[in-house]
């Protein structure tokens, strides 16, 4: 039987005093295959997976379960969360211009994440990092450790997120939306290292992501999200026979090459989705 590395059950988050819940009753697991979670802008897809590291400061979380292998995450420390974040699991940010720091270089800040959870040199973490750029195909990688994010393309930037998130050998990787700002050359490569990973290596893999067609042919399944739920689950490759209206409206909302020239179908939201439960 297939490892379980993540296990949610009735997850529930809720943003300060807010009377509506941004996360409502989620429940899924996670072996090691790829998981697709999509849905609309606001849907909590990426809530969701910044609470799997519990990076919701203000948020309160709470779960049936929330388990990551034999660690129960509600009941970690902050403390005990830093060792577990970035070591074991990690999260790949979709902006690189956002998520890195523009006056280090890029590849202090790839090593970094050796030299906090390793026991080790600057020149080891140097090395380690280097390596890894060159593994999620950097060209000339030792001149790319040297140079700023401004100094760095888009698709660049991407790569140098992956490598940072995967130096660590993490058993768990969260990916959200991370090819949204490439083009298509550069997010097929950025999907082949993914795939390599969860071939290879093993891991767990979250794709969060709003395009249907990408996660049709990269993931393994499916959970899809309205208003902070998952209304559907089922295999990737079923998408096209998806039962939930929600579920056929956004497939139907999709421009298709060779497609009718007859304006996109508009989602007719119904009331009594906000209270369906899977």
């Amino acid at each position: 039987m297939e490892k379980t590395i993540l296990d949610v059950r009735n997850l529930r988050i809720r943003y300060g005093g807010s009377p509506v819940e941004a996360v409502r009753g989620v429940s899924f697991t996670l072996g090691r295959e790829r998981l697709g979670i999509v849905g609309e802008s606001g849907s909590g897809k990426s809530t969701v997976g910044r609470a799997m590291l519990r990076l919701l400061p203000g948020a309160t979380i709470t779960a049936d379960m929330l388990r990551f292998e034999e660690t129960d995450l509600l009941a970690l420390s902050e403390k005990e969360m830093l060792k577990v974040r970035g070591r074991r699991m990690s999260m790949i940010l979709q902006d690189p211009k956002f998520s890195l720091n523009p006056i280090r270089r890029v590849g202090d800040q790839v090593a970094e994440t050796y030299l906090r959870h390793f026991q080790c040199s600057r020149r080891e973490a140097h090395d380690k990092a280097v390596a890894m750029l060159e593994a999620v195909k950097i060209r000339d990688p030792e001149r790319v450790f040297r140079q700023y994010p401004h100094e760095i393309s888009g698709g660049m930037g991407q790569r140098v997120m992956i490598a940072m998130m995967l130096l660590a050998d993490p058993d768990l990787v969260i990916a959200d939306e991370p090819t949204s700002a490439l083009d298509v050359t550069v997010r097929l490569q950025v999907l082949n290292i993914l795939d390599g990973l969860v071939r290879d290596r093993g891991i767990g893999l979250i794709m969060i992501s709003h395009d249907l067609n990408l996660v049709r042919n990269f993931c393994d399944r499916v959970l899809i999200m309205y208003a902070g739920k998952v209304v559907e689950t089922l295999k990737a490759s079923d998408l096209d026979h998806a039962q939930h209206p929600y579920t056929q409206g956004l497939l139907a909302a999709q421009p298709r090459i060779g497609g009718t020239r007859q304006p996109l179908a508009v989602l007719d939201r119904k009331p009594e989705w906000l209270e369906e439960s899977l």
